[in-house]
C-alpha cells in the first residue's frame, strides 16, 4: 500500500465514518507511519542507525530509543500505542506489553499473553460522551449567567462611580457646613464657659465665707478662759498617753494660764482640727450650709442652664453635621475600595465581593469570604482558625484568575502561617466543593462559579473510530 492509497483510504475513512484497519506494525500510531515503510530499511527515529526492515518488532532491541519495537517489550525504554478505536488512543509503556494485564481498552497490549482481556472501548467511549455533554451543558449554561454577571457588573460599577462622584460634591458641601457649625458652637460655647467659671468662682467665695462664719461659731463655742478648762478635753493630749497635762495646755495656750476673746483666736487654730464640741453643733452647722447654699445653688442652675442650653444646641448640630461627614467619608472609602479590587478582564467576579459560602465536612465549616479571608471552625464548637486573608490572583500565566492566594493565616504550632489556595472551576452554582490540606498548613479548596466559564467550543462528541491525524 503506497504513501497516497494509505491518505486516499485514511480519507475515505474519516468522511464515512467508518473503522478501517490500517497496515502498519503493531504498536505504531498513525501519525508515525511514515517511518515505517515495509520493504525499505528503517531508521532509528533518533537517527542513530539504520536496520533491515524484518527487524522491527523482532522482539530484539537494536534502536537506542527503542523505536524498532513499537509492538513488543524487548525495549525498556520503547511505548506502545494502543489505537483504542470507539474511545481515546493513548500510549503505554513496551513493558507493560503482554504483561498478563490488560492496559489498552482495545485488548491490543496483551496478543500473545493468553490473558482473556474484553474490549470495552465502544463502552469508556459512550461514558465518555455522557460526561463530556453534561460538562458542555454546564458550560453553556454557565456561560450565559457569566454573561449575565458581567453586565450587571459593569452596570452596578458605573452607578458605584456616580455615587462617588456626587458623594464627593455632597462631601465638599458638607465640609463647608461642618466648618461653619464649629464657629456657631465655638462662639456659644464662649459665653457659656465665661458664665460657668464666674459662677463657680462666686460659688466657691460663698462656700468659703460659710465655712469662716461656721469655723467662727465653732471658736466662740469652744472659748476657754484657763488652763484649767481647756484640761478637760483630753482629746487634745499631744502624746496620745489619755491625760491633757497643765504644762500641755499652757503649750496649746501659748503659755498664758489665761486667754481673752482676743488672744484665743490665736490658740485656736492650735486645737479646732481635734477639739470636740461638749455640745455638738455640727449637723446644725452643717444644715445652715446646705440651706445658705441651696438659694445660691438654685440660681446659679437657673442661670448657667439657659447660657447652657443655646451652646448645648449648636453642639448637638455641630455633632450632626460632623457624624454625617465621617459617614460620608467612610462610604466613599468603602467604594473607591471596592472599585480597586481586580474582579476579572470583564468584572465578572464582582458578584462575589462582600459575599461568604461555607462547606461542612463531618469535623469542621469552611467558610470563604472572597476577597477578604477564609475560616475553619470546628463543627461542634470551638474557636475559629484563619486558614490566610485575601492576597493575589495565582493562576497560570494565560489565566490567573483560576486560582486565588490568601496568606498569613493563624501560624501552625512549631511551623508557618497557614494558607490557602482557592482553585476555581466552571459551573451553574457558586459552591465551596472541597476542601483538603496536601501539605501541613497548606490548604486547598475547590470552588465553582460561573465567572470562570469559557465559550463552549463546537466539539465533536461522536465516537473515536478512528485516530487523529
Amino acid at each position: 500500500m503506497t504513501c497516497v492509497h494509505l491518505l486516499l483510504t485514511l480519507v475515505f475513512a474519516v468522511s464515512l465514518g467508518t473503522p478501517v484497519e490500517i497496515q502498519r506494525p503493531r504498536g505504531v500510531p498513525l501519525t508515525s507511519i511514515q517511518f515505517y515503510v515495509e520493504n525499505k530499511p528503517f531508521t532509528c527515529l533518533d537517527g542513530s542507525r539504520a536496520i533491515p526492515f524484518d527487524r522491527v518488532n523482532d522482539d530484539y532491541c537494536d534502536c537506542k530509543d527503542g523505536s524498532d519495537e513499537p509492538g513488543t517489550a524487548a525495549c525498556p525504554n520503547g511505548s506502545f500505542h494502543c489505537t483504542n478505536a470507539g474511545y481515546r488512543p493513548m500510549f503505554i509503556p513496551s513493558s507493560r506489553i503482554n504483561d498478563g494485564i490488560c492496559d489498552c481498552c482495545d485488548t491490543t497490549d496483551e496478543y500473545n499473553s493468553g490473558a482473556k482481556c474484553e474490549n470495552t472501548c465502544k463502552e469508556l467511549g459512550r461514558k465518555e460522551r455522557e460526561v463530556l455533554q453534561k460538562m458542555a451543558e454546564i458550560t453553556k449554561e454557565g456561560f450565559l449567567l457569566k454573561q449575565h454577571l458581567i453586565e450587571e457588573a459593569k452596570k452596578g460599577q458605573q452607578e458605584k462611580k456616580s455615587k462617588v462622584t456626587d458623594m464627593q460634591g455632597n462631601k465638599k458641601q458638607l465640609d463647608e457646613k461642618v466648618e461653619v457649625l464649629r464657629t456657631v458652637k465655638e462662639t456659644a460655647e464662649q459665653p457659656e464657659k465665661e458664665a460657668k467659671e464666674r459662677h463657680l468662682k462666686a460659688w466657691e467665695e460663698q462656700k468659703a465665707a460659710i465655712r469662716l462664719e461656721k469655723d467662727k461659731a465653732k471658736m466662740a463655742e469652744a472659748f476657754f478662759v484657763s488652763v484649767s478648762e481647756l484640761q478637760s478635753h483630753a482629746e487634745l493630749d499631744a502624746d496620745a498617753d489619755g491625760t491633757l497635762t497643765e504644762t500641755e495646755a499652757q503649750g496649746l495656750m501659748g503659755g498664758a494660764e489665761q486667754v481673752d476673746t482676743s488672744t484665743f483666736e490665736s490658740v485656736w487654730p492650735n486645737i479646732k482640727d481635734k477639739y470636740h464640741s461638749e455640745v455638738s453643733r455640727e449637723e446644725a452647722d452643717m444644715s445652715c450650709l446646705v440651706s445658705s447654699e441651696v438659694p445660691f445653688g438654685k440660681m446659679f442652675f437657673f442661670f448657667f442652664t439657659v447660657v447652657k442650653l443655646s451652646a448645648q444646641k449648636a453642639r448637638d448640630d455641630f455633632e450632626e453635621a460632623e457624624k454625617a461627614l465621617r459617614e460620608m467619608d467612610d462610604q466613599i472609602r468603602n467604594i473607591e475600595k471596592e472599585l480597586s479590587f481586580d474582579f476579572g478582564p470583564d468584572a465578572e467576579f464582582t458578584y462575589l465581593y462582600s459575599q461568604c459560602y461555607e462547606l461542612t465536612t463531618s469535623e469542621y465549616i469552611y467558610r470563604l469570604c472572597p476577597f477578604n479571608r477564609i475560616s475553619q471552625k470546628p463543627k461542634y464548637g470551638g474557636s475559629e482558625t484563619n486558614l490566610g486573608t485575601w492576597g493575589s490572583w495565582s493562576g497560570p500565566e494565560n489565566n490567573k484568575y483560576l486560582l486565588m492566594k490568601y496568606e498569613h493565616g493563624t501560624g501552625c504550632w512549631q511551623g508557618p502561617n497557614r494558607s490557602t489556595t482557592v482553585k476555581l472551576t466552571c459551573g451553574k452554582e457558586t459552591v465551596v466543593t472541597s476542601t483538603s490540606e496536601p501539605s501541613r498548613c497548606e490548604y486547598l479548596m475547590e470552588f465553582t462559579t460561573p465567572a470562570v466559564c469559557q465559550e463552549p467550543a463546537n466539539t465533536d462528541l461522536s465516537p473515536h473510530d478512528h485516530e487523529e491525524l
